[in-house]
């Protein structure tokens, strides 16, 4: 463990520990945020800073505290208690200490002084294993930034078994985040500045559960858009304030003014709770593990109204899921003619391209099926000549992860191909679109790994398909879905599962009539109009909605 946890300490700057560092007017707005203000007694509070790097936060965390302390008076021992911060990373934590001692010094402290503060102060070492002490007032910081792939193998183990929101591929911040409010006292406040993906998508679940049972989402920014970082990285940024406390409404704020000016009037008004020009708050933001609801408050009662009234799509009798992956498309997808193999041993094939106009237009390819019927591989000595294409172009197959881990099926695809999903009727839905692109397709051909599909044996898939391009539809993806820049959403089987509809057998006839005329035409007012019918949505609602459907 100790070598794993060095291994981290020593290595490159950029790779290795994940250093993403904050701009000074957005730390300066976390202080604010999070009430370390200089009005408060701030050397008879605790704070703690999980991940200091250069010192981004300690040096305005020290200003402020030494502001309050020598407003009130007291000996430098009064300031040994105030803060503790960690980083790992060995040679940046030297150099951020020599710098603090150097503030300090030009504080007016003695170098002894400035030593015995820094020495009570920083800590190198690993945070997510240190023990920490007594509990803190304020927690703040930029958590790293490092994937799995990126730790050791025992620390990853040590991690998962200390911290229960570790889950699936989770990054490291999430487990920051989880210890950082178990270090909380009472009222305490936590602010962090880091990626957004966790409070949407599968694997922040287990963290928004944590944080729902015993903590308070008081404020959110989002930064999407906004340059927070001292270099321009590929994320998403939000601002989080979360208190130990019971729950309550959440302050929200969108894509600030990045000036010193406008973000301290910011903080005023989102401390203060109520709505105003920039600020927007919002009631039942969390809800145990599922996606964290922070768009409109007028949009998001539609959506927790039809979440009680009426079932899932899976629910109500339909599947979804997504097409077969290869792992090597130019070996397994070719001109389906020109695939040379047993009949049996090849579908055709849809891709994006071949729905790009909203209708099925099948440009002619066709991917090669290794598998049985019931589930297994084929034996190859039955089908001599799928066995000599797949050997023509076994270099390419065997290249692949999973041919490489079971060598004995190293002719398989990814997923397993079921042939009776091509002869079935199904909506088509690529992942990522700046609108719902849903294209019905009636049972001709398999969907590659870039489409989502949903088959269904109770709903209509055209009546399903005029609800899958309404708004109401669009409402719940944009709602549950991480956003990607441009404003793009994300169509994925997991966005998908959670929207809501009726049962099939619950719709009148002349309704359902007027569902399928809708998925026909493919017209969004149109689709609108009988959809907003058909969930029964009043004025306000579909006002909600950006207007009547008409």
């Amino acid at each position: 463990m100790a070598s794993a946890v060095e291994q981290l300490a020593a290595s490159e700057i950029e790779d290795g520990h994940g250093a993403v560092y904050t701009r000074p007017e957005v730390v300066e707005f976390i202080l604010d945020l999070v009430g370390y203000t200089d009005g408060v007694a701030l050397h008879r509070c605790r704070l703690l800073e999980p991940s200091f790097g250069a010192g981004d936060f300690l040096r305005p965390i020290l200003r402020r505290l030494l502001t309050a302390w020598r407003r009130d008076g007291g000996s430098v021992a009064d300031l040994q208690q105030a803060l503790v911060a960690f980083e790992l990373h060995r040679e940046t934590f030297e150099a951020t200490r020599s710098a603090l001692i150097a503030e300090l010094v030009d504080e007016g402290f003695t170098s002894a002084e400035a030593d015995t503060l820094t020495a009570s102060w920083l800590r190198q070492g690993d945070f997510l294993l240190a023990d920490v002490g007594s509990p803190f007032d304020f927690v703040v910081g930029n958590p790293p930034y490092v994937r799995q792939e990126l730790i050791p193998t025992p620390l990853l183990r040590e991690y998962r078994r200390r911290f229960r929101t570790l889950y699936d591929r989770a990054d490291l911040y999430v487990p920051f985040i989880e210890r950082s409010l178990s270090l909380l006292k009472q009222g305490g406040s936590q602010g962090f500045i880091c990626a957004d993906r966790w409070m949407k998508n599968r694997y922040g679940g287990p963290l928004r559960a944590f944080i729902d049972g015993g903590f308070h989402l008081r404020i959110f920014v989002d930064m999407v858009g906004t340059q927070p970082f001292m270099r321009e990285v590929a994320t998403y940024p939000a601002i989080t304030v979360i208190s130990r406390q019971h729950g309550g409404p959440t302050a929200t704020a969108h894509r600030p003014n990045l000036t010193h000016e406008f973000l301290t009037s910011l903080a005023r008004d989102l401390a203060n709770g109520e709505d105003s020009e920039h600020v927007k708050v919002l009631a039942k933001v969390t809800g145990g593990d599922a996606p964290w609801l922070l768009d409109a408050a007028d949009q998001m009662a539609v959506i927790r109204r039809l979440e009680a009234e009426l079932p899932t799509l899976e629910e109500a009798g339909c599947k979804v899921g997504i097409g077969v992956a290869t792992g090597a498309d130019k070996a397994f997808i070719g001109e389906f003619s020109a695939l040379d193999v047993e009949a049996d041993r090849k579908l055709p094939l849809v891709t994006t391209k071949d729905i790009e106009s909203g209708e099925v237009q099948w440009k002619g390819n066709g991917v090669i099926n290794p598998f049985e019927d019931t589930g297994g591989l084929v034996d190859l000595t039955k089908y001599p000549r799928l066995a000599a294409y797949l050997e023509r172009n076994r270099a390419l197959i065997q290249k692949r992860h999973c041919a490489q881990k079971a060598p004995a099926n190293w002719y398989r695809t990814i997923d397993r191909i079921t042939p009776a999903l091509a002869r079935k009727p199904k909506l088509l839905i690529p992942d990522i679109k700046g609108e719902a692109h849903i294209v019905f397709e009636p049972g001709n051909l398999y969907p590659h790994h870039n489409l989502y599909f949903v088959v269904s044996d109770s709903w209509d898939l055209r009546a399903l398909q005029a609800v899958l391009l309404s708004s109401i539809a669009r409402l719940f993806i944009s709602t549950y879905s991480t956003k990607m820049r441009g404003g793009f959403l994300r169509f994925q089987a997991q966005y998908l599962r959670r929207i809501r509809v009726p049962q099939w057998a619950d719709v009148p006839p002349e309704m359902r009539a007027k569902l399928v005329e809708a998925g026909e035409s493919r017209s969004r007012l149109r689709c609108d109009e009988v959809v907003f019918d058909l969930y029964h949505l009043n004025a306000a609602e579909r006002a909600a909605l950006g207007g009547n459907g008409g």
